[in-house]
């Protein structure tokens, strides 16, 4: 695999597949953040306006599904033990 976008965009919805996808490579640093910001207990808002480039003001409900999608897809990809292996498996 070569090196992920460091601030890559993102869709409106993460992944939903059974397994990692070319853009779950892509977003493995955005994954990586969102777990981050969780951890520290960041405001979801702020975490969509600087992780994810989304407004939350001028699009509450496009902001906070993305949020909540790529926090579900990076919880599912570190829980099954396949984001940081999958990573670098290529």
């Amino acid at each position: 695999m070569t090196k992920p976008p460091l601030d890559p965009d993102v869709a409106d919805v993460a992944p939903n597949e059974p397994a990692l996808t070319a853009y779950d490579e892509q977003h493995v640093l955005t994954y990586l953040r969102l777990l981050q910001a969780e951890g520290e207990g960041a405001d979801w808002r702020e975490v969509a306006r600087v992780v994810l480039h989304m407004d939350p003001e001028q699009e509450p409900d496009r902001a906070r599904s993305a949020y909540e999608s790529h926090l579900a897809r990076a919880k599912w990809a570190t829980e099954q033990g396949r984001l940081l292996r999958g990573a670098g498996s290529k």
